[in-house]
Order: structure tokens, then C-alpha cells, then sequence
């Protein structure tokens, strides 16, 4: 049972940190000031109130999302 958990043990860490290595990067990635112009001009009330509450980190991925699922549906407006 022992020498199972010290084979074993390595590679799960391994994977946990190439997980997080993933989840981290886009929280490392700055926000450009013209993403921040988008969204001044388009956000909706909730994501006005996300960012007094939360900042600007969570304002913007909630953003994000938004506008991802609308170019998925194809609902993007033409501006």
C-alpha cells in the first residue's frame, strides 16, 4: 500500500499543477484598456454591480462570458 502511494504520489501532483497552471493564466493576463472601454459602453447593471462589489478582475469575466455565449449564438450586435 505504501510503495503504491509513493509511485502515485509524483504524478497526481504533477497533474494538480498543470491544472492550475491552466486555471491561473487567464488571472494573469491584464486587462487592456480598450477591453476596459467595451466594457464601460456595454455592460449590463449586473456586471456594474459585480464591479463595485468584486472589482475589475470579476466585472471583466463575467463580461467575458457574456460576450462569449452571444458570438457562440450569433447574437453579436454589429456596431
Amino acid at each position: 500500500m505504501v510503495a503504491l502511494i509513493v509511485i502515485l504520489f509524483p504524478p497526481m501532483v504533477i497533474a494538480f499543477l498543470l491544472i492550475m497552471e491552466r486555471v491561473e493564466e487567464p488571472l494573469r493576463r491584464p486587462t487592456s484598456p480598450r477591453e476596459v472601454a467595451e466594457f464601460l459602453q456595454s455592460a449590463t447593471p449586473g456586471e456594474v454591480d459585480t464591479l463595485a462589489a468584486s472589482g475589475i478582475r470579476r466585472a471583466m469575466a463575467r463580461w467575458r462570458r457574456r460576450r462569449r455565449s452571444r458570438v457562440r449564438r450569433g447574437t453579436e450586435p454589429l456596431v
